[in-house]
């Protein structure tokens, strides 16, 4: 299992001195303005109007590495609307003015770490489409650039591995410009590069980008609720992955097209409270939530072999609450103890073979709240 863990004072890359494909902005759509206020514990970001940079900004770095981290989705009953940020794991970005790429134009000279099937056409791959449609916001017409990522999240994993190389490559690129653009105006960027993949929906990208939790309330125009868990509360996430692979796409398949009053209404009233459980810091209540799915989860359980005793398992060991992250096959607990997290994540792997013959490994990180940040620069 390739899982990297975030290091700042000990992140080393390989950059390829080769030369891939080149790609102009101009393909890519603007971006859109936003605004933000701050109710309490909850920050709005509502975009307004469609709009780019007039005048293009000059580079102030010739070099930046940025980190963008791991994401749960879905959170069990916020199906597509809420997520959030995990410390520790995720992916990195190295960003150049490159002189021998062409002015206006991108180039993925190294991909490093979980490369399966990872192209360097900047088209198809998610850093790259997310870089170019930031440089298509910033007007960048006078410099070329080169980018090299590393993926420390495994493909396919229900962690947002695409999102954070997303969300790594639009910070990158605003950054190495002097960052103009907002965090709502980055998820837009990262929402092209999510399209490409998965469909168009931030619960992964939006949470990389901006930390801790967030709901999307809506898309036309972008509405997102930066979602305040307290400080000083200790929230953990045992994350197990199991040596298994469940495609979004096919993983979106499996849901049924229509459901009952009767579970929608149960499924609106949990993820009430498992909103309102975040804003108190009520780690009982937001795992009695997450775990209370009727809709999704038990459409997807039975593609991950295993998937409900292991759940059952992690309740069984003190879990709060237990459920798919993201589309899976990561399986997700909370609790409000890094020991007794690890305890829970034992059982969970345990179980895992037991019930699914699949081997797992098991990781205890708390949330971050910072999202997708600038870890290192090269001056001009």
């Amino acid at each position: 299992m390739d899982l990297l863990k975030l290091n700042t004072h000990h992140t080393h890359f390989t950059q390829s001195q080769s030369q891939s494909q080149s790609i102009s902005p101009n393909h890519y759509y603007a971006s859109k303005r936003h605004r933000f206020s701050l109710k309490h514990n909850v920050v709005s970001a509502a975009a307004k109007s469609i709009t780019t940079i007039v005048e293009e900004p000059k580079p102030v770095y010739s070099a930046v590495k940025t980190f963008a981290p791991a994401t749960v989705a879905n959170l069990g009953v916020g199906f597509d609307f809420l997520g959030c940020a995990v410390d520790g794991l995720g992916d990195f970005v190295t960003l150049n003015i490159d002189p021998d790429v062409r002015p206006g134009y991108l180039s993925i000279s190294d991909i490093t770490g979980s490369t399966r099937k990872l192209t360097t056409n900047p088209l198809n791959n998610c850093a790259g489409i997310a870089a170019i449609s930031v440089m298509k916001m910033l007007s960048i017409k006078s410099v070329g650039l080169s980018l090299a990522l590393h993926k420390g999240l495994p493909l396919g994993s229900g962690l947002g591995s695409s999102a954070a190389s997303a969300a790594a490559a639009a910070v990158a690129v605003n950054e190495i410009f002097g960052g103009k653009l907002s965090a709502a105006e980055l998820v837009l960027a990262g929402l092209e590069s999510e399209k490409k993949v998965s469909g168009y929906h931030a619960d992964n990208v939006a949470p990389a980008i901006m930390g801790g939790f967030v709901l999307i309330r809506g898309y036309e125009p972008l509405d997102l609720i930066h979602l305040k868990f307290p400080l000083g509360k200790e929230l953990f996430f045992v994350l197990v992955i199991p040596e298994f692979e469940a495609p979004t796409k096919k993983m979106r398949a499996a849901l049924a097209k229509e459901v009952s009053m009767g579970d929608h209404v149960w499924n609106c009233s949990q993820a009430g409270a498992l909103v309102a459980a975040v804003l108190q810091g009520d780690l009982r209540g937001m795992g009695s939530a997450l775990s209370s799915d009727k809709i999704v989860e038990p459409k997807r359980a039975p593609l991950i072999p295993g998937m409900e005793n292991v759940k059952k398992a992690a309740l069984e060991a003190g879990a709060f609450g237990c459920t798919i992250s993201g589309a899976g096959p990561t399986v997700v607990a909370v609790t409000d103890d890094e020991e007794k997290g690890r305890l829970i994540g034992d059982c969970m792997v345990r179980s895992f073979m037991e019930f699914g013959n699949l081997k797992a490994a098991a990781v205890v990180q708390q949330l971050d709240r910072v999202g997708a940040r600038l870890i290192s620069t090269t001056p001009l």
